[in-house]
């Protein structure tokens, strides 16, 4: 069975998931974790994107956002 299509109205609140291909790790050590948080927070500032809440392990991040104008994939 198919997904759903996703909601992507701009405004929407979104839980996103980054997940490892194969469940391999998406950060090493703390420079990859502060590289990730870094990249987002300058993507969010671009994007006008406001983040509410988010959680790096080492092979999953989970991400609480309000899409922007532009919507998710914008």
């Amino acid at each position: 069975m198919p997904r759903r299509a996703r909601l992507d109205a701009p405004g929407t609140l979104h839980h996103v998931m980054v997940r490892g291909i194969e469940r391999r790790r998406i950060v090493n050590d703390v420079a990859d974790r502060k590289n990730f948080v870094k990249r987002l927070g300058e993507l969010c500032v671009d994007t006008k994107t406001p983040i509410y809440a988010w959680a790096i392990m080492t092979n999953h991040a989970h991400i609480l956002l309000r899409s922007s104008e532009m919507g998710l994939s914008g």
